[in-house]
């Protein structure tokens, strides 16, 4: 496997052990609700790369052409990232349209920024073709023209031009509207020493079992959920993200009839779990073989854990399996992992000198302003951590500042994008979360660009989004909170928009009220816009996170006083 001592053995992501061997090891198993699971071998998974490689030379590809995938989350988007490699050209998962996203911004920003990254083809779903073939500089390939050869046919395995391990293997793309913000370029020197790092940090066995739910346009899906399982020939049991939020069990159950170990979750998954998976979906399903589920990605939540530890502990799930990881796509993935086998660390703080000072003072659990933040753990090989304070120096632990990082596998650099340079003089990667560090711990607080200054006092928006979550009436995961200048005040006051059931006038206006109280209860702020909402008016990212910034813009646009 690939692991820091045997680092040396891999050049570039097509030494991945599932490419091998053409045996009958399970290489993917495809589970779904609606049909029987898919087992993809080793020997299958290679023909299909094969088979699509050879189908894309045939279309002309060539090794440096940038290609967008943009399928449903589906086996045929991981066989054309595999077939690009193996062609020499640049793979980028990409978001389909979905209801989530506004059909004439995804495709006019999808065009504008096809041509600005000089995109050579985009491959997707036979389906969505004829739709985006009209609207982008590019040729636009449907799957049926990547996969006309027949399964039983031999194909060459062949890599017509052998990549340099420095240059640029795949683009991530930071989380936007369309997924296309930035493309984050990664060498496959970089994403081999992540996850030959990362796979210590987790103490990656050869009998380990991944399974994921994750899209493949997200730095977690991608590496965590897809490329480490391939890469170090373990299984990777895998079901469509859409499948997975009607039918949360559908997880539980691929845990249980697969022998899951690991599983990468956002903080949000862990209540839609605990809260939409009925009693006898779960009755006889097992969770014993589950060595971690990392939280990442999100603000991690110690409520969120316990909600889960308390629905599951039935199941076989115990607080020592309960991780955390800090991750961004410029690092390839994690930063920071906590410690497997054990519950991942607290850090019980005054809350109220955090918003005041920018410091975590440690208290008891029976003060009146105490916080509960859970630890994200230390750094992992290879990568150093760095708190910045406000004069650019570093500060001392527990002092909030801005998190810096320096790596061996930090990103080469945002693609045909030469005016955003990511680095400082001395290579350090300035993140733009802010936290601070606690015998050694990482503990993130927030957002800087998100910070709202109200009255003097520094309010992290998803502090407040945490206490709107556990309001009754309101959707969990489906609320925002932001700062709204006010020339008269002189300050920023704070607005919040929430999704909410239908609800008569009466109903809302408790919702409305409930809100204003508990923040003011619970962080000594006065929130001072309200504004309740039906289904589907938030806005959210391509990874699925609530868009802050797009959703100030449309409540200024179609609400604010």
């Amino acid at each position: 496997m690939l692991t820091l001592f045997s680092r040396d053995h891999f050049t570039t992501l097509l030494d991945a052990l599932t490419l091998t061997a053409a045996d009958e090891r399970p290489a993917i198993i495809f589970v779904a609700t609606d049909r029987e699971p898919e087992v993809i071998s080793r020997g299958c998974f290679l023909r299909r790369i094969s088979d699509r490689a050879d189908a894309l030379r045939g279309l002309g590809l060539r090794p440096r052409d940038l290609v967008v995938i943009a399928h449903d989350h589906s086996l045929e988007s991981i066989y054309s990232f595999w077939a690009a490699l193996l062609v020499g050209a640049i793979p980028s998962m990409f978001p389909t349209l979905t209801e989530k996203l506004d059909a004439a911004v995804y495709m006019s920003s999808v065009a504008e920024l096809v041509r600005l990254s000089g995109v050579a083809a985009v491959l997707t779903s036979d389906d969505f073709a004829p739709a985006l073939r009209g609207r982008v500089p590019c040729p636009v390939y449907g799957a049926a023209m990547l996969s006309s050869v027949p399964d039983e046919q031999p194909s060459s395995w062949a890599i017509a031009s052998p990549p340099v391990p420095e240059e640029i293997a795949f683009l991530q793309h930071s989380s936007g509207t369309t997924g296309l913000q930035k493309g984050v370029a990664l060498s496959h020197t970089a994403v081999l020493n992540q996850l030959a790092a990362y796979s210590d940090a987790i103490a990656l066995r050869e009998d380990d079992v991944v399974v994921s739910w994750l899209p493949l346009y997200h730095d977690m899906g991608l590496i965590a959920g897809f490329l480490l399982p391939l890469v170090q020939g373990i299984p990777l049991v895998l079901m469509s993200p859409f499948d997975w939020v009607s039918h949360p069990a559908l997880l539980l159950r691929a845990i249980h009839d697969h022998g899951g170990t690991l599983c990468w979750l956002p903080n949000f998954a862990y209540n839609h779990c605990a809260r939409r998976i009925r009693r006898r979906d779960s009755d006889g399903l097992s969770a014993a073989t589950m060595r971690l589920f990392i939280n990442c990605s999100e603000p991690v939540s110690d409520d969120s854990h316990h909600l889960f530890l308390e629905r599951f502990a039935a199941n076989g799930v115990r607080p020592e399996m309960l991780g955390v990881s800090y991750a961004m796509a410029e690092n390839t993935f994690a930063v920071t992992q906590t410690t497997p086998g054990r519950p991942a660390p607290t850090d019980i703080i005054d809350g109220r000198r955090l918003q005041d000072a920018h410091y975590a003072q440690p208290v008891a659990d029976t003060h009146a302003d105490a916080q509960i933040r859970v630890s994200c753990g230390r750094s992992i090989a290879g990568t150093e951590v760095r708190l910045i304070g406000e004069g650019g120096h570093s500060i001392p632990d527990r002092q909030v500042g801005e998190i810096a990082i320096r790596s061996d596998c930090l990103l080469t650099g945002y693609y045909h994008r030469p005016d955003l340079q990511p680095f400082d003089g001395e290579g350090w990667y300035l993140t733009g979360d802010m936290g601070y560090q606690a015998e050694g711990e990482l503990f993130i607080v927030g957002r800087r660009k998100d910070l709202i200054i109200n009255a003097g006092k520094n309010v992290y928006p998803a502090d407040i989004e945490a206490i709107l979550n556990e309001i009754p009436g309101v959707h969990p995961g489906r609320a925002v909170a932001f700062g709204v200048f006010d020339a008269r005040e002189g300050t920023e006051l704070i607005a919040v928009v929430a999704e909410v059931a239908p609800a008569d006038e009466a109903e809302r206006h408790a919702i409305g009220r409930a809100i204003r109280q508990e923040v003011a209860r619970q962080m000594m702020v006065t929130v001072s816009y309200v504004h309740l909402v039906g289904p589907k008016w938030l806005l959210k990212t391509s990874s699925g996170k609530i868009a802050r910034d797009a959703n100030r813009a449309k409540w200024l646009k179609e609400v604010a006083p």
